[in-house]
């Protein structure tokens, strides 16, 4: 069976790092029989400079129809004064909500030979493999209503609604208890259950679903400001942290500075499952569009590389080739090969495009 790719590369460095993550598409139909076909579209800045949208109706319908979605990044300051629903990040947005992907898949997993890149100690981040659940289609994102008003007397003020319903919370958490079950069988449940409802209502609606379908999974739960302190002081004691939209955005990004560069962590967004056992997919790197050095060749694909082994997981039901690439990556970092974002002395400084040689000999090699 033909499986059916879209790829928005998007804006800065999207294009550049997507590139290299299609050259590994390329080596696994060559090498190890994934039938692929690949349609390429816009989203993002890019978009709204050609048609007015950061996202066309039209790419909209190509990724319902596609088995996964890869997106490079979006944004940058050539766009700042677009009106605010022409925004790049907007075509992310409804690429996420039209989509339903309601599960954001965020691991934080630090490389041995990147454990002296962290800000962090060597012994505090060696070994650290940690898995966010970030809630993505509902919370104060997405809450209404979510205006600036004027309040007559020279006063404005910005209202964003943070809401949730149980069914939301439930199927978030099980996505977190299922991912559980098959690492370390713990989950961290995180909310701000003592100045807010919605966390109150988390909380009690996470407790509910552990009791019903998920008793043999252990549960703790902490609150969103300890547990951003707790990533930073011990973040091995998590497993699985599952949380909300805005949470989850924040505490993400600081797991993804535990493992040295926000140029290494990829991402999943998934939605449910169809009666088929098929889900709408789109995987992208945590980083962002870095104009500062997009078209330099410098930027660090390993983030979208390691979007495409998630999708060989979660997507394409190839285990196997999944955990080649993830060790194809490891093997090019133990030898030393560093782009900027991670160079350490003693190491080889290379570009975008010879981290992707890199990655793809490392291939052929383990593929014998």
């Amino acid at each position: 069976m033909t499986n059916k790719i879209l790829i928005v590369a998007g804006d800065g460095i999207g294009p550049e790092v997507m590139g290299q993550v299609e050259r590994v598409i390329g080596w696994y139909s060559d090498k190890r029989g994934f039938d692929v076909e690949i349609d390429r579209d816009l989203v993002g800045g890019c978009c709204y400079d050609a048609h007015g949208v950061a996202v066309t109706d039209a790419t909209i319908e190509k990724a319902l129809a596609a088995d996964a979605v890869f997106l490079g990044a979006v944004g940058g300051p050539k766009w700042d004064n677009v009106p605010y629903e022409g925004r790049p990040e907007a075509g992310l947005l409804r690429l996420r909500k039209d989509l339903e992907l309601f599960a954001n898949l965020r691991p934080a997993l630090c490389f041995g030979a990147l454990a002296d890149a962290s800000s962090l100690k060597r012994e505090i981040v060696e070994g650290l493999d940690i898995m966010i659940v970030r809630e993505l289609t509902g919370g104060v994102y997405f809450g209404e209503p979510k205006i600036i008003e004027d309040l007559g007397n020279g006063e404005r003020r910005g209202i964003d609604t943070q809401v949730y319903t149980t069914s939301e919370i439930r199927r978030i958490a099980s996505v977190a208890f299922e991912l559980a079950r098959k690492r370390d069988n713990r989950v961290m449940s995180v909310e701000k259950r003592n100045v807010m409802k919605s966390g109150v209502l988390w909380y009690e609606e996470v407790i509910k679903l552990h009791k019903e379908q998920y008793s043999d999974v252990k549960l703790e739960h902490m609150l969103a400001d300890n547990c951003a302190m707790q990533l930073v002081r011990n973040p091995k004691q998590f497993d699985v942290i599952v949380t909300d939209n805005l949470f989850g955005d924040v505490l993400s990004d600081i797991a993804s500075m535990l493992t040295g560069s926000l140029g290494m962590l990829p991402s999943a967004s998934l939605g449910a499952k169809d009666a088929s056992g098929k889900a709408k997919a789109m995987y992208e790197p945590v980083h962002g569009s870095a104009p500062d050095i997009a078209g330099t060749g410098a930027a660090n694909p390993i983030a979208s590389v390691l979007s495409f082994a998630m999708a060989l997981r979660y997507t394409f039901d190839r285990g196997a080739c999944s955990d080649l690439l993830e060790k194809a990556v490891d093997s090019v970092l133990a030898n030393g090969l560093r782009t900027g974002d991670i160079m350490q002395a003693g190491m080889k400084k290379v570009g975008t495009v010879e981290m992707g040689d890199a990655i793809l000999a490392e291939l052929n090699r383990l593929n014998g």
